[in-house]
């Protein structure tokens, strides 16, 4: 199969020819149709992700294929069955599994970071029975590769009543607005709350804007203590303050951006959060058991992770398009990889 990796962290993607995979006992093999490209294949490119370890390494964890091969033991699928997964992929034994909580299963395991990913032909899922998705034939490849990593997780902080559990008319401000905060200005919306969108690039701004958000503001221009519900979604100890500093008595901040190197301890402001009584959650993706009520919304058309597509590459593009992420310079939104050869 051709893939894209890369030998060393920071060192450009190379794309080669590697064995195909085989399925593992219980697992599965999907054929990549489309993968986005992500922050965290950043971050695991330049060595920020300690669960990187093996080099040389295929990234990728955002994906939506065809099933292409069976392990042992899995039933209920056939080859050729149009499937997704979530990026935390659970063991389907541990007790956060049974109770549908794969996305913190402590013997996760997540394609792109614990093993090779899906910037490749074809990649290898274990687990089969706790971790496929079935795709709804609406549902293209392309907005399906959103839903892994950005959009379930947006959906899970902001939708479910053990998160934020944002409610119609409540005030959301949205700290950053790259792929995951994007989706999350998209699920605030369509459940029915006044969205604010902050960042520091107009062009994210302004592609907020264009997807439902009711205000847009620069980080300088936030005011104090106003909104019901706080999101990071970029993941910086800046943005994390100024986003519980910027919520109401008894407010809900959720933490989706990863707080890594220097930003990875960040100093709250716990007298402000204790005499407020906010609450503070993190927010890791979605598992399974979370897909039915956000597919029944976009098969309903109440969201559409296709309005995030900006941008479609090859596979050959990648290396130049991951390198762009340190900038910020890819264009706004989430970029897929749809072509392999």
């Amino acid at each position: 199969m051709r893939a894209a990796q890369f030998a060393e962290f920071g060192a450009p993607l190379d794309l080669v020819d590697l064995p195909d995979p085989d399925p593992p006992p219980g697992g599965a093999v999907i054929k990549v149709e489309a993968a986005g490209l992500c922050r965290s294949d950043w971050h695991a490119w330049q060595g920020h992700d300690p669960d990187v370890r093996s080099l040389p390494h295929v990234p990728g964890h955002e994906f939506a294929g065809t099933v292409a091969g069976l392990g042992d033991g899995v039933e209920g699928y056939r080859l050729g069955d149009r499937v997704t997964v979530p990026f935390a992929c659970g063991c389907g034994r541990c007790g956060q599994c049974a109770t549908g909580n794969t996305q913190v299963c402590p013997d996760q395991f997540q394609p792109g970071v614990h093993g090779q990913g899906a910037f490749a032909e074809l990649v290898a899922v274990p687990h089969a029975q706790t971790n496929l998705v079935r795709l709804p034939e609406a549902i293209a490849f392309e907005a399906a590769a959103a839903l892994g990593c950005r959009f379930a997780t947006a959906f899970r902080a902001l939708a479910h009543p053990e998160q934020a559990a944002l409610r119609e008319g409540e005030r959301v401000a949205v700290f950053g607005c790259g792929g995951v905060g994007l989706s999350a200005v998209m699920v605030a919306g369509a459940l029915g709350a006044e969205v604010t969108a902050i960042d520091i690039r107009p062009g994210a701004l302004e592609r907020a804007a264009e997807l439902g958000a009711h205000e847009t503001r620069h980080p300088e221009d936030t005011g104090g203590p106003e909104f019901q519900v706080t999101v990071d979604a970029l993941g910086g100890a800046g943005t994390c303050v100024a986003a519980i500093e910027s919520l109401a008595p008894r407010g809900r901040h959720v933490q989706i951006g990863l707080l890594l190197g220097d930003d990875a301890s960040p100093s709250l402001p716990v007298g402000r959060m204790i005499a407020n009584e906010l609450k503070f959650v993190g927010s890791h993706g979605m598992g399974v058991a979370g897909y039915p009520e956000m597919l029944g919304m976009i098969t309903a058309g109440k969201l559409d992770p296709a309005a995030l597509v900006a941008g479609r590459i090859g596979l050959e593009e990648l290396p130049a398009a991951i390198a762009a992420m340190g900038d910020f310079s890819n264009p706004e939104g989430l970029t897929i990889v749809d072509r392999f050869r």
